[in-house]
């Protein structure tokens, strides 16, 4: 996918220029800022050049790394003072394949997004970190992974688990599927708890 002007090829915001300059402003080397995230230097090299765009599992994980918010790093600029998110005041964003609806207000400690998560028959890693998340299946059926049990959700179905059991996400019906997804900011040196089963492949 090549990006002009900060737009990726289906005109949707770039997210690799954005992670760039957050790491830079947070003053953090790429092994460092790798570490923390729980990704390999590579990998997020490649994630700042365009190259591979990140998973939602990866996006938490840099927005604790670096102290912020999945919404900042979408590009999203919303004032945390404005309680209502009109649909369509903001524009999708799209990272490793999933779309992201603003469905809460920047720089909270609670984040809520609706997202469409398609299907790729993929394993992304499994992540650990501090907090809670809570999602609702919009439509189609999601898997999610909590520990040793699998679980598959349908629409209606909702799952709120602390994050510090290892969970995986992902569609198990081949059109796809929605759900909101809430989950809680932890910003301090707990960050460095977020642990990766490796990064996660997306072709």
């Amino acid at each position: 996918m090549t990006s002009v002007e900060g737009e990726s090829a289906d005109g949707l915001p770039d997210v690799a220029p954005r992670l760039r300059a957050l790491r830079r402003r947070r003053g953090l080397t790429l092994e460092a800022a790798a570490r923390r995230a729980g990704l390999s230097p590579a990998h997020l090299s490649r994630l700042e050049t365009g190259r591979r765009q990140p998973s939602l599992p990866m996006l938490l994980g840099l927005a604790r790394a670096y102290g912020t918010t999945v919404s900042e790093l979408l590009g999203e600029a919303a004032l945390a003072t404005d309680p209502v998110v009109r649909s369509g005041r903001a524009e999708p964003v799209e990272a490793g394949g999933w779309t992201y609806h603003q469905a809460g207000a920047a720089g909270r400690a609670m984040q809520a997004l609706r997202v469409d998560v398609p299907y790729t028959g993929l394993h992304d890693a499994v992540r650990v970190h501090p907090g809670e998340e809570w999602l609702y299946v919009l439509a189609g059926r999601v898997r999610l992974t909590l520990g040793e049990s699998a679980h598959v959700l349908d629409p209606g179905d909702s799952a709120h688990f602390d994050s510090l059991t290892p969970h995986r996400i992902a569609s198990a019906t081949r059109s796809g599927a929605e759900l909101l997804f809430v989950h809680t900011l932890v910003q301090s040196s707990a960050a460095d708890l977020c642990l990766g089963g490796g990064p996660a492949q997306h072709h």
